[in-house]
Protein backbone atom coordinates (compact mmCIF):
# COMPACT_ATOMS: atom_id res chain seq x y z
CA UNK A 1 0.00 0.00 0.00
CA UNK A 2 2.86 2.38 0.81
CA UNK A 3 4.27 1.79 -2.66
CA UNK A 4 0.91 2.65 -4.21
CA UNK A 5 0.93 6.00 -2.40
CA UNK A 6 4.45 6.67 -3.62
CA UNK A 7 3.34 6.05 -7.19
CA UNK A 8 0.33 8.32 -6.71
CA UNK A 9 2.53 11.08 -5.28
CA UNK A 10 4.92 10.78 -8.24
CA UNK A 11 2.07 10.94 -10.77
CA UNK A 12 0.53 14.03 -9.13
CA UNK A 13 3.93 15.73 -8.89
CA UNK A 14 4.61 14.99 -12.56
CA UNK A 15 1.24 16.38 -13.63
CA UNK A 16 1.90 19.54 -11.62
CA UNK A 17 5.35 20.00 -13.11
CA UNK A 18 4.25 19.75 -16.73
CA UNK A 19 0.77 21.28 -16.71
CA UNK A 20 0.74 23.79 -19.56
CA UNK A 21 -1.33 26.27 -17.53
CA UNK A 22 0.93 26.52 -14.48
CA UNK A 23 4.42 28.01 -14.11
CA UNK A 24 6.30 27.37 -10.87
CA UNK A 25 9.47 29.45 -10.76
CA UNK A 26 10.58 28.81 -7.16
CA UNK A 27 9.17 25.45 -6.02
CA UNK A 28 8.71 25.23 -2.26
CA UNK A 29 8.61 22.07 -0.19
CA UNK A 30 5.45 22.28 1.88
CA UNK A 31 4.64 26.00 1.51
CA UNK A 32 2.27 27.51 4.06
CA UNK A 33 0.27 29.19 1.28
CA UNK A 34 0.15 29.19 -2.50
CA UNK A 35 -0.65 32.32 -4.49
CA UNK A 36 -1.98 31.78 -8.00
CA UNK A 37 -1.23 34.84 -10.16
CA UNK A 38 -3.17 35.77 -13.30
CA UNK A 39 -1.61 38.03 -15.96
CA UNK A 40 -3.09 41.13 -17.57
CA UNK A 41 -4.23 41.23 -21.20
CA UNK A 42 -1.30 40.31 -23.42
CA UNK A 43 0.73 39.39 -20.34
CA UNK A 44 2.50 36.15 -19.53
CA UNK A 45 3.33 34.09 -16.46
CA UNK A 46 6.87 35.52 -16.35
CA UNK A 47 5.43 38.88 -15.27
CA UNK A 48 5.20 37.31 -11.81
CA UNK A 49 8.74 35.92 -11.63
CA UNK A 50 9.94 38.77 -9.33
CA UNK A 51 6.95 38.26 -7.03
CA UNK A 52 7.67 34.54 -6.89
CA UNK A 53 11.29 35.18 -5.94
CA UNK A 54 10.35 37.70 -3.26
CA UNK A 55 7.54 35.75 -1.58
CA UNK A 56 9.23 32.32 -1.58
CA UNK A 57 9.48 30.07 0.30
CA UNK A 58 6.67 30.83 2.78
CA UNK A 59 4.27 31.78 -0.01
CA UNK A 60 4.75 29.81 -3.20
CA UNK A 61 3.71 31.66 -6.34
CA UNK A 62 2.23 29.64 -9.18
CA UNK A 63 1.71 31.79 -12.26
CA UNK A 64 -0.96 31.10 -14.86
CA UNK A 65 0.14 30.87 -18.48
CA UNK A 66 -2.65 31.62 -20.96
CA UNK A 67 -2.48 30.11 -24.47
CA UNK A 68 -1.10 32.26 -27.30
CA UNK A 69 2.11 33.57 -25.69
CA UNK A 70 5.70 32.54 -25.03
CA UNK A 71 6.03 28.74 -25.21
CA UNK A 72 2.25 28.48 -25.82
CA UNK A 73 2.42 30.94 -28.72
CA UNK A 74 1.36 28.33 -31.28
CA UNK A 75 -1.90 27.70 -29.40
CA UNK A 76 -5.04 29.68 -30.18
CA UNK A 77 -5.92 32.35 -27.66
CA UNK A 78 -9.04 31.73 -25.60
CA UNK A 79 -11.31 34.67 -26.36
CA UNK A 80 -13.95 33.92 -23.73
CA UNK A 81 -13.41 34.61 -20.00
CA UNK A 82 -15.76 31.82 -18.94
CA UNK A 83 -14.02 29.24 -21.09
CA UNK A 84 -10.65 30.43 -19.82
CA UNK A 85 -11.82 30.21 -16.20
CA UNK A 86 -13.19 26.69 -16.72
CA UNK A 87 -9.82 25.43 -17.96
CA UNK A 88 -7.79 27.20 -15.28
CA UNK A 89 -10.04 26.01 -12.45
CA UNK A 90 -9.48 22.42 -13.59
CA UNK A 91 -5.72 23.00 -13.75
CA UNK A 92 -5.63 24.51 -10.25
CA UNK A 93 -7.47 21.73 -8.43
CA UNK A 94 -4.32 19.59 -7.88
CA UNK A 95 -2.73 22.64 -6.22
CA UNK A 96 -5.46 23.06 -3.64
CA UNK A 97 -3.78 20.69 -1.19
CA UNK A 98 -2.45 23.90 0.41
CA UNK A 99 -4.38 27.10 1.21
CA UNK A 100 -4.69 28.90 -2.12
CA UNK A 101 -5.06 32.65 -2.62
CA UNK A 102 -5.62 34.25 -6.04
CA UNK A 103 -4.11 37.45 -7.43
CA UNK A 104 -5.08 38.93 -10.78
CA UNK A 105 -4.14 42.22 -12.42
CA UNK A 106 -6.43 43.97 -14.90
CA UNK A 107 -7.97 41.24 -17.11
CA UNK A 108 -6.36 38.76 -14.71
CA UNK A 109 -8.54 40.03 -11.85
CA UNK A 110 -11.70 39.16 -13.77
CA UNK A 111 -10.33 35.73 -14.70
CA UNK A 112 -9.25 35.08 -11.09
CA UNK A 113 -12.71 36.05 -9.83
CA UNK A 114 -14.42 33.65 -12.24
CA UNK A 115 -11.96 30.89 -11.28
CA UNK A 116 -12.70 31.54 -7.60
CA UNK A 117 -16.42 31.18 -8.31
CA UNK A 118 -15.83 27.83 -9.95
CA UNK A 119 -13.59 26.59 -7.15
CA UNK A 120 -16.15 27.57 -4.54
CA UNK A 121 -18.84 25.85 -6.59
CA UNK A 122 -16.78 22.67 -6.24
CA UNK A 123 -16.44 23.14 -2.50
CA UNK A 124 -12.91 24.61 -2.55
CA UNK A 125 -12.95 28.04 -0.89
CA UNK A 126 -9.87 30.13 -1.72
CA UNK A 127 -8.00 31.83 1.10
CA UNK A 128 -8.81 35.14 -0.57
CA UNK A 129 -8.86 37.07 -3.84
CA UNK A 130 -6.64 40.05 -4.75
CA UNK A 131 -8.30 42.06 -7.53
CA UNK A 132 -5.80 44.56 -8.94
CA UNK A 133 -6.33 47.35 -11.45
CA UNK A 134 -9.78 46.19 -12.48
CA UNK A 135 -13.27 47.46 -11.85
CA UNK A 136 -15.73 45.10 -10.19
CA UNK A 137 -17.43 42.60 -12.54
CA UNK A 138 -20.85 44.14 -11.89
CA UNK A 139 -19.62 47.62 -12.88
CA UNK A 140 -20.33 47.09 -16.55
CA UNK A 141 -19.50 49.66 -19.17
CA UNK A 142 -18.35 49.52 -22.76
CA UNK A 143 -14.63 48.97 -23.34
CA UNK A 144 -14.28 50.02 -26.95
CA UNK A 145 -10.58 49.30 -27.55
CA UNK A 146 -11.52 46.91 -30.34
CA UNK A 147 -15.29 47.15 -30.64
CA UNK A 148 -15.36 50.84 -31.53
CA UNK A 149 -13.44 50.27 -34.76
CA UNK A 150 -11.68 47.66 -36.83
CA UNK A 151 -9.38 46.38 -34.09
CA UNK A 152 -6.36 47.77 -35.89
CA UNK A 153 -2.83 47.39 -34.60
CA UNK A 154 -2.68 51.16 -34.18
CA UNK A 155 -5.69 51.13 -31.83
CA UNK A 156 -4.15 48.37 -29.74
CA UNK A 157 -0.77 50.10 -29.60
CA UNK A 158 -2.45 53.34 -28.50
CA UNK A 159 -4.17 51.44 -25.68
CA UNK A 160 -0.89 49.86 -24.59
CA UNK A 161 0.84 53.24 -24.54
CA UNK A 162 -2.01 54.76 -22.52
CA UNK A 163 -1.80 52.03 -19.88
CA UNK A 164 2.04 52.07 -19.86
CA UNK A 165 2.17 48.32 -19.43
CA UNK A 166 4.80 47.81 -22.11
CA UNK A 167 8.13 49.56 -22.54
CA UNK A 168 7.65 52.31 -25.13
CA UNK A 169 10.83 51.35 -26.98
CA UNK A 170 9.63 47.75 -27.27
CA UNK A 171 6.46 48.96 -28.98
CA UNK A 172 8.60 50.16 -31.88
CA UNK A 173 10.18 46.73 -32.40
CA UNK A 174 8.34 44.95 -35.23
CA UNK A 175 9.55 41.49 -34.21
CA UNK A 176 8.39 42.07 -30.65
CA UNK A 177 5.04 43.37 -31.83
CA UNK A 178 4.49 40.37 -34.08
CA UNK A 179 4.88 38.16 -31.01
CA UNK A 180 2.58 40.01 -28.61
CA UNK A 181 -0.17 41.56 -30.77
CA UNK A 182 -2.11 38.32 -31.44
CA UNK A 183 -2.27 37.60 -27.69
CA UNK A 184 -3.20 41.19 -26.86
CA UNK A 185 -5.95 41.21 -29.47
CA UNK A 186 -7.35 37.86 -28.30
CA UNK A 187 -7.31 38.94 -24.67
CA UNK A 188 -9.01 42.26 -25.43
CA UNK A 189 -11.76 40.38 -27.25
CA UNK A 190 -12.25 38.23 -24.16
CA UNK A 191 -12.37 41.29 -21.89
CA UNK A 192 -14.74 43.24 -24.10
CA UNK A 193 -17.20 40.38 -24.52
CA UNK A 194 -17.29 39.54 -20.80
CA UNK A 195 -20.59 40.06 -19.00
CA UNK A 196 -21.02 39.30 -15.33
CA UNK A 197 -23.59 36.58 -14.65
CA UNK A 198 -25.62 37.19 -11.54
CA UNK A 199 -25.42 34.30 -9.10
CA UNK A 200 -23.90 33.24 -5.83
CA UNK A 201 -21.00 35.47 -4.95
CA UNK A 202 -17.76 34.54 -3.21
CA UNK A 203 -17.49 33.65 0.46
CA UNK A 204 -13.75 34.33 0.60
CA UNK A 205 -12.39 37.82 1.41
CA UNK A 206 -11.44 40.23 -1.36
CA UNK A 207 -8.73 42.87 -1.43
CA UNK A 208 -9.09 45.40 -4.26
CA UNK A 209 -5.87 47.18 -5.26
CA UNK A 210 -5.72 50.19 -7.56
CA UNK A 211 -3.44 53.02 -8.66
CA UNK A 212 -4.85 56.43 -7.71
CA UNK A 213 -4.26 57.72 -11.27
CA UNK A 214 -5.39 54.62 -13.16
CA UNK A 215 -7.06 55.85 -16.37
CA UNK A 216 -9.36 52.82 -16.70
CA UNK A 217 -10.15 51.83 -13.09
CA UNK A 218 -11.21 54.48 -10.61
CA UNK A 219 -11.06 54.07 -6.85
CA UNK A 220 -14.87 53.84 -6.87
CA UNK A 221 -14.70 51.09 -9.52
CA UNK A 222 -12.28 49.15 -7.35
CA UNK A 223 -14.30 49.62 -4.16
CA UNK A 224 -17.34 48.11 -5.92
CA UNK A 225 -15.65 44.69 -5.49
CA UNK A 226 -17.23 44.67 -2.01
CA UNK A 227 -20.47 43.59 -3.67
CA UNK A 228 -18.89 40.34 -4.85
CA UNK A 229 -18.25 38.63 -1.53
CA UNK A 230 -20.21 37.82 1.60
CA UNK A 231 -16.93 38.08 3.51
CA UNK A 232 -14.76 41.13 4.11
CA UNK A 233 -13.51 43.47 1.39
CA UNK A 234 -10.57 45.85 1.75
CA UNK A 235 -9.36 48.60 -0.58
CA UNK A 236 -5.67 49.40 -1.08
CA UNK A 237 -4.82 52.54 -3.08
CA UNK A 238 -1.26 53.11 -4.36
CA UNK A 239 0.41 56.04 -6.09
CA UNK A 240 0.59 55.57 -9.85
CA UNK A 241 -1.42 54.51 -12.85
CA UNK A 242 -2.70 51.23 -14.21
CA UNK A 243 0.63 49.45 -13.71
CA UNK A 244 1.28 50.94 -10.27
CA UNK A 245 2.56 47.53 -9.12
CA UNK A 246 5.55 47.64 -11.47
CA UNK A 247 6.92 50.89 -10.00
CA UNK A 248 6.62 49.91 -6.33
CA UNK A 249 6.85 46.12 -6.09
CA UNK A 250 8.12 46.01 -2.51
CA UNK A 251 5.14 47.96 -1.15
CA UNK A 252 2.65 45.92 -3.15
CA UNK A 253 4.16 42.58 -2.15
CA UNK A 254 4.28 43.63 1.50
CA UNK A 255 0.57 44.46 1.30
CA UNK A 256 -0.20 41.10 -0.29
CA UNK A 257 1.80 39.19 2.31
CA UNK A 258 0.17 41.13 5.15
CA UNK A 259 -3.29 40.13 4.00
CA UNK A 260 -2.26 36.52 3.42
CA UNK A 261 -0.88 36.39 6.97
CA UNK A 262 -4.18 37.76 8.28
CA UNK A 263 -6.24 35.22 6.35
CA UNK A 264 -4.12 32.25 7.33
Amino acid sequence: MAWDWQILYYVVATIKQFDSWIRRFHPADGPAVRLACFPHAGGAATFYFPASRSLAPATEVIAIQYPGRQERRAEKCVEDIGELADAIARALRPWCDRPLALFGHSMGATVAYEVARRLEGDGVVPLGLFASGRRAPSSAREEPILLRGDGSDDAILAALRELSGTDATALGDEDFLSMILPAVRGDYRAVESYRHRVGRELTCPIVALVGEDDPVTSVADAWAWRGHTTSSCRLEVFPGGHFYLSSQPAAVLATIQRHIDTWS
